[in-house]
């Protein structure tokens, strides 16, 4: 997912997917540490799609708090 698919998401969208996200990057990691992931890969990738959606759900909750100043 591309930070730009993320900004056009609404605020309830990105914690819905930031939960999913958290929740398939943990059942990834328990899979891993039984040795039964086929594709390591996408622990690092889940990892930055946290990031990205942590980062558009802090810039989306700044914006309101900016403007009305």
């Amino acid at each position: 997912m591309t930070a730009k698919e993320i900004r056009e998401l609404s605020v309830a969208e990105i914690e819905t997917k930031l939960r999913d996200t958290r929740t398939e990057l943990l059942n990834l990691r328990l899979r891993k540490n039984t040795g039964q992931v086929e594709k390591p890969h996408l622990l690092r990738s889940l990892r930055k799609d946290v990031a990205r959606l942590l980062t558009v759900q802090t810039a989306k909750a700044q914006t309101p708090a900016a403007a009305s100043r």
